[in-house]
C-alpha cells in the first residue's frame, strides 16, 4: 500500500515551488516583455493554489489516513489550476507548458492503473484545448519582425528553464517516493519476519510443552522403580549408592519440568526494578553456581548510579544463555563489561573462543541453528527473542583481538 500522506505532503512542497517560479515568470512577463496579461485573474489563479496547499498542510495534520481517491482529486486540483494560469499566459505557447507533465508523472508513480489513465486523458484534454483557447502573451502587430525574433529566442531559454525545472521537480519527487515505498517495503518485510518469529516461537513452545507432558509418565515410573529397587538392595551399599544418585537426578528433572510448567505465572510474580548493575551480580553469581569451570574478569565502564531494568525470570535466563554460550566457546579468559549512557544499557562478553565464520552470522538468531556440536540451536534465537520484548537486542562480533564480542542492548526505562 503505497504511502499517500508522505505522497501527499511532497506534493504540497512542489505547489509552493511551482507558486514561487509562476510569480517570477508573472513579473518577467509583465515587466521584461511588457506582456499584456489580465493580471488580476492570474493572482486570483496564484491565490487559489496557495489556499489549497494551506488546506493541504492543515489536512497533513490530522490523524485521518490520506487514501488514493483523496490524493487523485488533489492532482486534478492541480491539473486545473495550472490549466487555468497557461491560458491566462499563453496557453500552448507558453514555454512551461510541460507543467501539466507533473501531475501525471506522480500519478503515474503512485496512483492505480486506472487513475494514471484517468489523469492522462485530462492532461491531454487541457493540452488540446490550450493550443486554441487561450490569452496570447504579446499583441504582435506586422512591423515588428524584429519583435517576433526577440521573442522566439526568449521563448526558446524559457522553455529550457522549463524542461531544467521540470527534470529537478520530478526527480526530486520520484527519488523521495520511491526513499517512502523502500521504507514502507522494510516495514513490511520487518512485519513479516517479525510473524515468522513469532509462529517459531508459539511452535517451540507447544513442543515444548507436549515434551514436558510426555517426560511426566516415564519420570514417575522411574522413581517409583528406584524407590523399589533401593528397598530390595539395602544390602548393597555401592549399588544403593548408584540408586540414590539416580532418584537424585529424577527428582530433579522432575521439579525442572514442574518449573516449566510455572513459568508463566512466575514470569509476572518474579519481575521487579533493580539497578543493573545489582541484576548482572545477581546472574554471575547463578552462572558461576552452574559453570564453576569458567573463569572471568568483570568490570564496570560508568562511576554513575546504575539505571533500574525491570528484570524478570526470562531476562535473566537470557543473560544466562550469552554466559553458557561464552564459556562453551572457551571457558578461561572471559571478560565481562557493563556500561551505560542515558538511553540505553550495555552487557558485553568477550570470550577468547574461534570466533563467528561469515556463514555463521549470516544465520546466527534464526532457530535450530548452532555454532556448536552440540546443542539444539535454540538459545541464541530465545535470547533475542526475549530481548526484542524489551526493546533490545544482542549483536554478536568478532573481536579485534579474537574471539567473539556479545553485545546486549537495552533500553533504560525512566
Amino acid at each position: 500500500m503505497a504511502n499517500h500522506r508522505d505522497n501527499l505532503l511532497q506534493l504540497s512542497y512542489i505547489r509552493t515551488l511551482t507558486l514561487f517560479g509562476q510569480s517570477l515568470a508573472v513579473l518577467f512577463a509583465v515587466y521584461i516583455l511588457r506582456a499584456d496579461l489580465n493580471i488580476w485573474q492570474i493572482i486570483l489563479t496564484l491565490l487559489v493554489l496557495a489556499l489549497l496547499n494551506l488546506i493541504t498542510y492543515a489536512r497533513l495534520n490530522s490523524f485521518w489516513p490520506v487514501t488514493e481517491p483523496e490524493f487523485f482529486s488533489q492532482l486534478v486540483a492541480d491539473m486545473a489550476l495550472y490549466g487555468a494560469l497557461l491560458f491566462h499566459m499563453g496557453g500552448a505557447t507558453n514555454p512551461f507548458i510541460f507543467l501539466l507533465l507533473v501531475p501525471l508523472i506522480i500519478a503515474s508513480t503512485t496512483l492505480s492503473k486506472r487513475y494514471v489513465w484517468l489523469i492522462a486523458l485530462m492532461v491531454v484534454a487541457i493540452y488540446s484545448s490550450l493550443l486554441v483557447h487561450y490569452e496570447p502573451l504579446v499583441q504582435l502587430q506586422s512591423n515588428h519582425q524584429h519583435r517576433i525574433m526577440a521573442l522566439f529566442d526568449i521563448h526558446i531559454t524559457g522553455m529550457w528553464i522549463n524542461f531544467l525545472l521540470t527534470v529537478l521537480v520530478i526527480t526530486y519527487f520520484i527519488v523521495r517516493m520511491r526513499h517512502s515505498m523502500h521504507n514502507q517495503q522494510e516495514k513490511l518485510e520487518q512485519e513479516r519476519e517479525k510473524r515468522i518469529q513469532d509462529q517459531q516461537l508459539l511452535s517451540l513452545a507447544t513442543m515444548a510443552a507436549g515434551t514436558a507432558h510426555e517426560l511426566g509418565t516415564p519420570l514417575s515410573t522411574m522413581q517409583v522403580l528406584l524407590k523399589e529397587l533401593q528397598y530390595e538392595h539395602q544390602d548393597k551399599p555401592e549399588l544403593l549408592e548408584d540408586l540414590q544418585l539416580l532418584q537424585q537426578q529424577t527428582n530433579i528433572c522432575a521439579e525442572r519440568l514442574q518449573q516449566m510448567t510455572q513459568s508463566v505465572k512466575e514470569e509476572q510474580s518474579t519481575s521487579r526494578r533493580l539497578p543493573a548493575t545489582e541484576l548482572v551480580d545477581d546472574v554471575l553469581e547463578q552462572w558461576q553456581v552452574q559453570r564453576p569451570e569458567a573463569s572471568y574478569r568483570y568490570r564496570v565502564s560508568n562511576t554513575a548510579a546504575a539505571p533500574q531494568l525491570n528484570c524478570t525470570t526470562s531476562l535473566r535466563q537470557s543473560l544466562l544463555n550469552l554466559l553458557n554460550n561464552a564459556a562453551d566457546a572457551e571457558p578461561v579468559g572471559i571478560e565481562i563489561e557493563l556500561d551505560w549512557d542515558k538511553q540505553s544499557v550495555f552487557f558485553r562478553i568477550h570470550d577468547q573462543g574461534p570466533g563467528i565464520s561469515l556463514e555463521q552470522s549470516d544465520n546466527l538468531g534464526k532457530p535450530f541453528i548452532t555454532t556448536k556440536g552440540k546443542g539444539l540451536g535454540i538459545g541464541l534465537f530465545l535470547t533475542a527473542t526475549t530481548l526484542a520484548r524489551y526493546a533490545g537486542d544482542v549483536r554478536l562480533y568478532n573481536h579485534p583481538e579474537g574471539g567473539t564480542l556479545t553485545e546486549v542492548t537495552l533500553p533504560v526505562r525512566h
